[in-house]
């Protein structure tokens, strides 16, 4: 199951004013019309929760949406009980300052385990997806404590931890919830009293030095309660075990206990219809319910050239005649003059090639970097033979003026008279533009500051609709990429902070090449019978290789044999008839910590008298001993030790290795 806040204006819809400039407006969203129904108590009532909002009790509304046959419980805090402050916790997903962030935070992890309890709901293991859950580890900490007097929170923590999953999302430090110790202090003497800590052992759950001053950071507490962590693509591990090496002291950088889960997309949420339609001919039916299985996909060698690229004509055709509708209507909405209005229905070629860019306007993306080169773009898009065309949609929070000012320029320079025919910006970007861009578009442009990107999912739907991707070699493309089933812009390299403007020159320059001399070519390089076949081989082979990796059905089953059932298998273990193996477990590896820097192997068995290359060498330490008195070590400088010995226990017979 799933648990969320349900907001009653959502994110916010966005509409461009006559200068180009991003507005936001917040409609309200009527839950009577919404997929989402009031969990109800046993009298029938509306299901609450109660949660400690500094000296305010925040009672919260519980609804659930079944989500296929998941069910995903959304706490709602607009009711009469609160205050208006508390009211307005769940009006907008990015509203208010530090102090509403920090509130929603404690409904969403330490209301959202109230609620599971509430329903009678015994959670053996949790996932947290990002810093923004990581409140519930202290919840269930208290919760179990509550439930077992004699327990101290160590022993909890250490229990529980074998029981939860963290997944870090984002590379960029401006994407990860850290808060002063101010608001710390507001908002949670009640809870380190009720989990015995004293204030200080409290920050320290999250404690971490930023720029001369400690912040209590969300990751930094989900990492200590984790006994299984991943960032979301191999290159993201990589840089996540980096950024988080020092939680983990004197351990090599490869070694950091966090591991890559490669994100992937729904393909029945993507693709289109007629595409679908085309698979179930030549792939059979199985391509819906096992879209993992690499032997699925070698069929799409069966789909005849012409039919493979007739289907992808059709919807690059409707994907035109969608973004000219809406076209009209943004004109109309900024009161655009009649004759501009109709100038819509003349903007786009259905036949050209068409490059779109759609996703969330950070500025890390640079979704600009096409537009460095001005007159070099005009050359290309007003090609009377070999046209280009690009499509971008997406919204910048709304407090990123950076961002605002990227849509902007866009904006600005899709009015130039000589751009207008073949540069659009669709406004307002939700799922009915993702699916008509990605099922539509040639090619997907993703041209992020390598390493920024943590996956990136907007260019894996493209697979499935027989479009090819373009890219900075980072994120999922860095894994995913070789030049059978797409481009590359660039190599791989990264760049010294500082030299953003260079790198900007070099990477517009390297897209314009790969474009001219590649892209464009292959497009339109047509035989007799109208087919661009080296095209068509490109398209094949990007969906025979990539479609199974990139599917969330290969990703939830890594999740599930990697993370999940290794960790419902180490909970239950520890959580016997009064949880007995959890209290034994707690004590010899709070030993095991106050000995550790004591300890000394003092002899060592190796297999074998040599080892060629690529084969395994396995070495045994056969003697152990404590060389000097146990001391009292504190357990923030240990962390990597728990991980460490977390794996053991997961896995008794690697100990020896």
């Amino acid at each position: 199951m799933g648990v969320g806040l349900l907001y009653q204006e959502g994110y916010f819809e966005q509409y461009l004013n006559a200068a180009g400039w991003q507005q936001e407006s917040y409609p309200i969203n009527d839950y009577a019309n919404q997929p989402v129904q009031p969990v109800p108590n046993a009298d029938g009532s509306h299901m609450t929760v109660q949660v400690l909002i500094a000296d305010e009790t925040l009672t919260a509304y519980v609804w659930v949406a079944d989500v296929g046959r998941v069910k995903l419980y959304l706490l709602d805090a607009n009711h009469p009980a609160n205050s208006q402050e508390l009211r307005d916790l769940t009006d907008r997903l990015y509203g208010g300052d530090r102090r509403t962030r920090i509130r929603q935070e404690i409904l969403l992890g330490i209301g959202g385990m109230r609620v599971l309890r509430q329903l009678g709901l015994n959670i053996a293991v949790v996932h947290m997806n990002e810093g923004h859950s990581a409140l519930l580890a202290l919840e269930r900490a208290r919760q179990l404590m509550q439930d077992n007097p004699s327990l101290s929170f160590w022993e909890a923590r250490d229990i529980l931890a074998a029981g939860c999953v963290y997944t870090i999302h984002t590379p960029v430090p401006a994407g990860l919830e850290r808060f002063g110790y101010d608001l710390i202090d507001e908002h949670f003497p009640w809870l380190w009293k009720a989990l015995g800590l004293t204030r200080d052992e409290f920050h320290d759950l999250g404690r971490e030095q930023m720029g001369g001053y400690d912040l209590f950071s969300l990751p930094v507490m989900a990492l200590k309660f984790a006994s299984g962590a991943n960032g979301v693509s191999q290159l993201h591990g990589e840089v996540s075990r980096m950024m988080w090496q020092w939680l983990f002291p004197d351990v090599p950088e490869h070694e950091v206990p966090v591991g890559a889960v490669t994100n992937g997309v729904h393909v029945q949420s993507w693709i289109s219809r007629e595409m679908g339609d085309l698979f179930d001919r030549y792939l059979g039916p199985r391509w819906r319910s096992e879209s993992s299985d690499p032997e699925v996909w070698k069929s799409v060698e069966k789909i005849p050239d012409a039919e493979l690229w007739r289907t992808h004509e059709r919807r690059r055709e409707r994907m035109v005649s969608f973004a000219r509708q809406r076209l009209r209507e943004q004109f109309r909405a900024r009161g655009a003059s009649p004759s501009e209005v109709e100038s819509a229905d003349e903007i786009l070629n259905p036949d050209a090639l068409t490059i779109g860019f759609a996703r969330r306007f950070a500025t890390y993306k640079r979704a600009n970097l096409i537009f460095r080169d001005l007159e070099r773009l005009k050359r290309l898009v007003n090609d009377p033979h070999r046209p280009v065309q690009f499509v971008f949609a997406g919204k910048a929070h709304p407090h990123d003026q950076p961002g605002k000012e990227l849509i902007r320029e866009i904006a600005r320079t899709a009015a130039d008279p000589d751009l207008r025919h073949a540069i659009v910006f669709l406004e307002n970007y939700d799922m009915t533009i993702a699916r008509y861009t990605v099922q539509g578009v040639d090619v997907w442009l993703n041209n992020p500051r390598r390493p920024k990107e943590a996956s990136g999912t907007s260019g894996m739907k493209v697979i499935y609709n027989g479009g090819l991707n373009c890219s900075i070699l980072d994120g999922w493309w860095a894994e995913a990429y070789n030049p059978r089933v797409g481009w590359a812009i660039g190599m791989g390299e990264e760049y010294n902070p500082g030299d953003e403007d260079a790198q900007d020159e070099i990477e517009s320059q390297a897209f314009y090449n790969v474009l001219e001399q590649d892209i464009i070519p292959m497009f339109y390089n047509r035989g007799r019978d109208g087919l661009p076949r080296e095209w068509l081989r490109k398209v094949k082979d990007s969906m025979i290789e990539l479609s199974a990796f990139f599917s969330t059905d290969r990703m939830l089953k890594e999740y599930y044999e990697r993370y999940y059932h290794p960790a419902y298998e180490r909970y239950t273990k520890l959580t016997d008839a009064g949880l007995k193996t959890g209290r034994g477990f707690a004590n010899w590896l709070e030993h095991v910590k106050d000995a550790w820097e004591d300890v000394e192997v003092v002899d060592v068995q190796v297999d074998g008298d040599s080892v060629n290359v690529g084969e395994s060498l396995n070495v045994r330490a056969v003697r152990c001993r404590i060389t000097a008195n146990i001391k009292q070590k504190q357990r923030a400088s240990c962390m990597w030790r728990v991980a460490l010995l977390m794996l053991f226990i997961a896995s008794p017979t690697q100990a020896e290795r």
